[in-house]
């Protein structure tokens, strides 16, 4: 299915390209695309739910600050970050053999496996952007994606017709404005 968003054809999900060099020639080209969904995350590990307590005065409330929670929410994000990053790298065609997108219990050892393959922390940390901006999560990529926009309407607006003033008086000769 085709997507027009102001006159923009929108078809495919984002992509980035990474290009880690390498001394021999043979350099390491990265493909991170988007997730459209996070379906098959939801169905391998569910939400951790916080804890309920009666408080008197308060009736029956959830417990979000129950260190336990906040352990199991930690755990949470980091395997759900961990899912997207693999997820995203699918079309690198990495072998990976000891991250599987059907065990959980392995998805936050992926940075490990990329290192122990012989990357650079430096090349990992890489790698974790261009995932981060093919999922349209860099803040700086999306503060720069906003002033290019800003800065059309600017130009749009000085190339307007219209008075970029108000006037002082009508045609009349009575003042424009009463001054509030």
């Amino acid at each position: 299915m085709a997507l027009r968003i102001g006159g923009q054809l929108i078809d495919k999900p984002s992509e980035e390209v990474l290009v880690l060099p390498r001394a021999n020639g043979s350099d390491i080209i990265i493909t991170a695309r988007a997730v459209l969904s996070m379906e098959d995350f939801d169905r391998y590990v569910p939400q951790p739910q916080a804890p309920r307590a009666w408080v008197k005065g308060k009736g029956n409330i959830l417990m979000t600050d129950d260190p336990n929670f906040k352990k199991e929410m930690d755990t949470y994000g980091e395997k759900r970050f961990a899912f997207m990053a693999i997820k995203s790298l699918e079309p690198s065609e990495i072998e990976w053999e000891k991250v599987s997108l059907d065990d959980p219990s392995t998805w936050t050892g992926w940075t490990e496996e990329l290192k122990e393959a012989g990357l650079s922390d430096v090349e990992t940390q890489r790698i974790i952007v261009c995932v981060m901006q093919a999922n349209s999560l860099d803040e700086n990529k999306l503060k720069e994606a906003r002033d290019v926009f800003l800065h059309g309407l600017v130009e749009a607006q000085e190339k307007s017709s219209g008075p970029s003033t108000e006037p002082a008086t009508t045609p009349s000769g009575q003042p424009a404005s009463d001054g509030e």
